[in-house]
């Protein structure tokens, strides 16, 4: 069994996918990101970077494993169950360039055009450009990897288009057009048809926003230092 800590966004979505088309037995346990659970204690001592998703794996000897960052989790169980990632130690290395890609680069793009498009108070004029310029530089990257290739290693389907396939399936709520994207438009469809990614994009979708934050969620999203998670975890802590 896995504990699946999870929040419906693009970034639990990656993890979610993978769960789904591997079909293992897991338990999702919902981390309120708006409410400030992710600053509990006891989430902290399995994700020390105060963000979901996170897993633990009690499918081992000895203690439960605990795995943090969306890119080593589809990593340690792609590699645990031998599937949706090559065999070859070539194929490994381009498999850890995508991941490391996406969180390094589409994945923070994204996420900072979703806040100034979104959240942010104002206009940020100079922000969402920079932001929506970097998201399409990212969608250039995948469009010209996606040339001549059905997934994003090739032929096969693999954790590099799960990793990559969430932030590309809201491209329009970021204000992005996907027609000058060919391959990227075909890629996205073709994986968005799969019952286990539907399935996983689904789950908890009770769960997702349907109104701006509040004042005191915005503080607990958007406002946080070294300080402040200090604070709560000694607040938490003690009560």
């Amino acid at each position: 069994m896995i504990d699946f800590y999870y929040w419906p966004t693009p970034n639990g979505w990656k993890v979610a996918i993978l769960l789904e088309e591997l079909a293992v037995p897991y338990k999702t346990i919902p981390v309120n990101i708006s409410k400030g659970d992710q600053f509990k204690p006891e989430f902290l001592a399995i994700s020390p970077n105060n963000r979901m998703p996170a897993i633990v794996d009690h499918d081992v000897e000895g203690d439960p494993v605990p795995v943090f960052e969306s890119g080593a989790i589809l990593y340690y169980l792609a590699e645990k169950t031998g599937r949706f990632i090559p065999a070859d130690p070539l194929g490994k290395k381009e498999t850890l360039e995508w991941l490391f890609w996406q969180t390094g680069n589409q994945g923070p793009m994204a996420g900072q055009l979703s806040h100034f498009v979104n959240y942010a108070p104002g206009d940020e004029a100079y922000s969402k450009t920079r932001y929506a310029n970097e998201y399409d530089r990212c969608l250039g990257v995948l469009e010209r990897q996606l040339e001549g290739r059905s997934f994003i290693l090739g032929e096969d389907y693999s954790i590099a288009d799960m990793i990559n396939w969430p932030w590309v399936l809201i491209a329009k709520p970021l204000t992005r057009d996907l027609s000058g994207f060919p391959n990227v438009t075909r890629w996205r469809k073709a994986i968005k048809e799969r019952p286990a990614v539907q399935r996983a994009v689904d789950l908890g979708k009770e769960f997702r926003r349907s109104a701006p934050p509040s004042e005191e969620e915005r503080k607990i999203l958007f406002s946080q230092s070294a300080q402040t998670v200090k604070e709560q975890i000694g607040e938490k802590a003690d009560g």
